[in-house]
């Protein structure tokens, strides 16, 4: 698909996407080398995580892999970059510009969409009234992906918080290849990865096995 052909995508085309498995590709030099083999294992979801700021070579190579596999890409933080290099959306937490107030940010991405990191019901809640196509819900999971992710909450509170949400939810910490199925009968819509992959020995493979045991489930 070419660059500007994914630019014309509708939202409702981008959020038919928000499926299955969600890989999280932290910046750093393997970011287009893991996200690659993430994409040729099958995964169609796809965040750059850049905290200390975007890498402008290595979000346009990971644009090029994502467009070339029929893949989204979701950009974290960075609503601005999302729309300058023609991704597909953004990811916003507590603490990014944008997540407490949505609506600018809406009306400056059009069609692409736009994701808020939730923690407890009344977040999810307030992600209900807001303009948004999908939820990030966790730490499922105790993390070391990420220092501030809080206690884990545990899959029953995953379920109990995600049945609170209008959009799909991504169930996101600590998850792995042997959480995939307990994770997935939650009835969330994805599971969001990050070391699962990052730190795998064969990424393409692991990423492969992930996509392969959610859809085994039938879903």
């Amino acid at each position: 698909m070419a660059t500007d052909e994914a630019a014309l995508l509708t939202r409702t085309r981008r959020a038919e996407r928000l499926r299955g498995i969600y890989v999280i590709v932290n910046e750093d030099a393997r970011a287009v080398e893991i996200g690659r083999a993430a994409l040729e294992g099958g995964v169609k979801v796809l965040q750059y995580r850049a905290k200390g700021g975007v890498n402008i070579g290595h979000l346009q190579l990971l644009r090029q892999h994502t467009l070339a596999h029929g893949a989204l890409l979701i950009v974290n933080d960075d609503w601005r970059a999302a729309l300058k290099f023609a991704c597909d959306g953004v990811h916003l937490g507590p603490d990014d510009d944008g997540f407490t107030v949505v609506a600018p940010v809406r009306e400056a991405l059009g069609d692409r969409l736009i994701g808020l990191s939730c923690g407890t019901a009344d977040e999810v809640r307030y992600a209900n009234a807001q303009d948004v196509d999908y939820v990030g819900i966790g730490p499922v999971y105790a993390t070391v992906s990420k220092d501030d992710a809080g206690p884990p909450l545990g899959l029953e509170e995953l379920r109990a918080i995600a049945a609170e949400s209008w959009s799909p939810v991504a169930a996101i910490g600590g998850i792995g290849l042997e959480r995939i199925d307990a994770v997935r009968a939650t009835g969330v819509s994805m599971a969001a990865v990050i070391s699962a992959v990052s730190s795998a020995a064969d990424p393409r493979a692991t990423a492969r096995a992930l996509v392969e045991a959610w859809h085994a489930g039938g879903a």
